[in-house]
């Protein structure tokens, strides 16, 4: 494996330092880079991304209110840790909100809609059997903000974010490999219920789809132990 020292971002001379941050530490989460429960220093953070710690503080609050990061007082901010009661609510949140989505999507979803849906299904499947996990959870991920984005609910899609993210810490903490388990068929079938216009057929499957996810999560599961928090935020 290379240790090298993983080389720091770099800032545009226009970039927002705690936007830079946030954006690093979604996209980690996202990729389960940034496993539940690991410390977010914020002197190692302002080291890592040359800001003050001001810039980090404002960055960490900005997370926090996402449900990303938790601000525990005299200890420090840490990834999120979803706990057993908070896991079944997401998916609860979830299976409403896409199932809500699905009736505008039936309604707005074009030939190019499907087509990008597919690309994603495709590389999604590519990720899988070349054992990319990070590249899996994030198309994974990005396939459902697809039906957000289709469906024209800025404030739905704003949730969706927000869940889908804490969907990725849960199944990196409930998920025996921490996979998506998110079946290339299941997807596909999403896809061509939208192209059939059936919009019962759908809301069957997207709910149907969210419950198998739901179901791989076991909940005795202990976490397993990771790198340094810049190996984990820089990639290569």
């Amino acid at each position: 494996m290379n240790r090298s020292k993983p080389k720091k971002p770099t800032l545009k001379p226009e970039a927002i330092p705690e936007q830079t941050i946030i954006s690093s530490i979604v996209a980690a989460v996202s990729e389960q880079r940034l496993p539940a429960g690991t410390k977010l220093g914020e002197q190692m953070l302002s080291d890592l991304f040359n800001c003050n710690r001001a810039n980090v503080r404002r960055a960490l609050s900005t997370l926090a209110t996402m449900h990303v990061v938790q601000l525990r007082p005299n200890r420090g901010a840490f990834v999120s840790t979803p706990t057993p009661k908070e896991a079944g609510d997401v998916f609860d949140a979830r299976r409403m909100i896409e199932c809500t989505l699905a009736r505008n999507v039936i309604i707005n979803a074009s030939t190019q809609d499907l087509e990008n849906m597919r690309t994603t299904i495709a590389a999604e499947a590519k990720a899988k059997a070349k054992g990319d996990k990070p590249a899996e959870l994030r198309l994974s991920r990005e396939f459902h903000m697809q039906l957000a984005t289709i469906a024209s609910n800025e404030v739905l899609a704003h949730f969706l974010h927000e869940l889908t993210l804490r969907t990725t810490l849960i199944i990196g903490l409930y998920n025996e490999d921490g996979s998506s388990n998110c079946a290339e068929d299941e997807h596909l079938g999403i896809v061509q219920a939208i192209e059939a216009r059936d919009e019962e057929r759908l809301i069957t499957l997207i709910d149907d789809h969210l419950r198998h996810l739901e179901s791989g999560l076991n909940f005795e599961r202990t976490a397993k132990p990771f790198s340094t928090l810049a190996e984990q935020l820089i990639t290569s």
